[in-house]
């Protein structure tokens, strides 16, 4: 799916500490804030490429705490463990967690839209 992306920079340029001439896109900026966020959680036990169930909990709790607020399920990180895990492994890899992220960005947007229209 991403192999016709012209990814060569990717690590380089957007990721880079050094000052670079070229201002960073809004895109790339959210893009390379993902890939931060996941990795400062996936890093603290076990396999550091994969969120573990404790480590999807504290991102959740750290990074989407109003999500979280308004479910009133005591069982919401167990079932959206059990829903991005879609290989079964009790992890939560990179591709699974931007579902999440990805999911819940369009609903964001779906209520942004309607509210827009009222």
């Amino acid at each position: 799916m991403t192999s016709n992306l012209p990814l060569r920079d990717c690590g380089q340029n957007i990721f880079s500490k050094e000052e670079s001439n070229n201002m960073v896109s809004k895109l790339e900026d959210a893009m390379e804030g993902l890939i931060k966020v996941f990795h400062t959680y996936s890093s603290k036990e076990g396999d550091k490429y994969k969120l573990s169930k404790a480590e999807l909990k504290s991102l959740l709790q750290g990074e989407l705490n109003d999500f979280l607020a308004a479910s009133k399920d005591p069982m919401v990180v167990e079932k959206i463990m059990s829903d991005l895990d879609e290989n079964q492994d009790g992890e939560v890899d990179f591709q699974e967690f931007v579902v999440l992220v990805a999911a819940l960005t369009v609903a964001c947007n779906e209520f942004f839209v309607q509210s827009m229209k009222n």
